[in-house]
């Protein structure tokens, strides 16, 4: 099967994209590509797939675990307590609700997105 698209970006909904973006720029080591009032954009240097935090004021903070959290991002890790404690360090926060056992965490950014931390590579 042929593909009709390539992914080009993923976005975050947040009342505050300068800051989300700040956050998620720590935790991969992507550069701002663009940013304004309303949008910012990082990406790697490989030139794949682009982060995007656009503003809507009134955007209800996600509730973790409640489904309507509609996605969420993964990031693979090398050890999932260092990788804890310094995304902790950043700004995100780690709920009680937690079923991945030894094998992977939910935390939520500052925004409230849940996001995973994972030694998987797979």
């Amino acid at each position: 099967m042929s593909a009709i698209g390539t992914l080009a970006a993923v976005s975050l909904d947040c009342q505050d994209p300068a800051a989300l973006a700040d956050f998620y720029r720590q935790v991969t080591g992507w550069e701002v590509v663009f940013s304004s009032e309303n949008f910012t954009y990082l990406a790697g240097s490989d030139g794949g797939v682009r982060l995007s935090f656009q503003r809507v004021p009134d955007h209800p903070r996600p509730s973790w675990p409640d489904s309507a959290k509609q996605f969420h991002l993964d990031f693979s890790v090398p050890d999932l307590d260092k990788a804890e404690q310094q995304l902790l360090e950043l700004g995100a926060t780690k709920p009680d609700f937690q079923p991945g056992g030894d094998k992977w965490r939910v935390l939520l950014d500052p925004a409230g997105h849940p996001f995973c931390i994972t030694t998987y590579t797979g």
